[in-house]
């Protein structure tokens, strides 16, 4: 973020503003029912032909992707911009009670996916009214000398590790795209900001399974078995602390367990037990070498014990990292449409996202887009109680259809 950066001259370009505000009620709309009607990764089936069937609706030819989602191409001429937006839910009972929640049981909107889908879809028809039918400027920028097209990916499976970015890479679609913009919700910034920094925005994020066996038995005879509850504990709190210090603290490596599981009686020693987790990055290049390091460091906390030992190390993302001069596209938007106050520097995440596949092929930025009611309660994602203030998608919606627009002008 360059706090003393100074927007750049915009010589007749209108704001997006009021084109929004049009557009906004309907793509509200459309949030709502996405949310009602969530999907897992790769089943987003229905969340697929309600993207295809608003877009078609208002006159644009969007594609539908190798089984689940879509992008569509918005002006002619070369891709001069790519905006990405994810379509999957989580599975999570929601626990809202708003009257559009979830009515698929076990299933929900808990990352705010369909607040990103309806931003992009929103956008998409934005954009569409900007350049009409047929590519040429509407009435209202008639005056522009605007070329290009804007192509927006609505991609499945983000929440399925190594992520659904993968496919739509292999399928070629970022092809001719030379930059990409994306955004994340934040609940942490209040509705009407945003958070943006230079460099890398996310975290590289593995998941961690290991299985133990040895011989069970009593209690009273710890010393005839492989005591495999004591040594999954030792795993579970050893393994953090000895690649804290076998790493650069700088790159900031975290391992947090999510599941442990063994036994089923007090005094009964099991003859199995589970441990499964993540592990986190803030760099890339130390990612890289991590998985070697974590097997080591398993097998050598365990050995003691006698228990045989099976580790799973998946794979995830790398961490997206925010390129200079599409990081100040996105803020010379904002800046536009909503003042400077509007632009917070936000911390590097912990948290994985799939879009780092895509920064890694074509330079681009992702913001983190406020989505509390300002005095409101601070919710987390990846909760059932999630709920974004919805005055958030035009809010995304003035930043990306600015963005683009000065993209197809030359501005930037």
């Amino acid at each position: 973020m360059s706090e003393s950066r100074p927007v750049l001259d915009d010589p007749g370009l209108p704001r997006v503003t009021p084109l929004v505000a049009q557009l906004e009620p309907t793509v509200v709309d459309f949030r709502r029912d996405l949310h009602a009607h969530p999907e897992l990764s790769y089943d987003e089936h229905r969340t697929t032909d309600r993207i295809l069937q608003t877009l078609s609706a208002a006159g644009l030819s969007p594609v539908r992707l190798e089984d689940t989602g879509a992008y569509v191409d918005i002006g002619s001429g070369p891709i001069v911009l790519g905006l990405r937006a994810d379509i999957d839910a989580l599975p999570l009972t929601e626990q809202t009670g708003l009257e559009y929640a979830s009515r698929t049981p076990g299933v929900a909107h808990a990352c705010g996916h369909d607040l990103h889908t309806s931003v992009m879809a929103g956008t998409a028809l934005a954009l569409h009214r900007i350049l009409g039918d047929d590519g040429r400027p509407g009435p209202d920028f008639a005056h522009l000398p605007l070329a290009g097209r804007v192509r927006i990916i609505f991609q499945p499976a983000e929440e399925r590790l190594p992520g659904g970015s993968l496919s739509v890479i292999r399928q070629g679609t970022l092809e001719g795209i030379p930059r990409i913009l994306a955004a994340h919700c934040e609940p942490r910034f209040d509705v009407g900001t945003i958070g943006t920094r230079i460099g890398a925005i996310t975290s590289a994020a593995d998941t961690i399974k290991i299985s133990l066996s040895g011989r069970g038995g009593h209690t009273s005879r710890p010393h005839l078995t492989e005591d495999l509850v004591y040594a999954l504990s030792e795993i579970a709190v050893q393994v953090p602390a000895v690649l804290n210090r076998r790493i650069d603290v700088r790159s900031a490596v975290s391992v947090v367990w999510g599941q442990i599981n063994a036994g089923a009686a007090p005094n009964a020693i099991p003859g199995s037990g589970y441990l499964a987790g993540t592990m986190r990055c803030l760099d890339a290049a130390v990612w890289e070498s991590a998985g070697d390091l974590l097997d080591e460091v398993v097998q050598q906390v365990a050995r003691p014990f006698g228990v045989k030992v099976h580790l799973e190390h998946i794979r995830g993302v790398p961490p997206v990292v925010n390129t200079e001069a599409e990081t100040d596209l996105i803020e010379d938007a904002a800046r536009y449409e909503l003042g400077s106050r509007a632009i917070q520097l936000t911390p590097q995440s912990m948290g994985g996202e799939d879009f780092a596949w895509m920064t890694q092929q074509v330079p681009g930025a992702m913001l983190r887009l406020g989505t509390r009611t300002p005095g409101g309660p601070v919710y987390d994602l990846h909760m059932g109680d999630y709920a974004p203030d919805e005055r958030a998608i035009g809010v995304g919606m003035r930043i990306f259809t600015a963005a683009a627009l000065r993209t197809l002008a030359g501005v930037q």
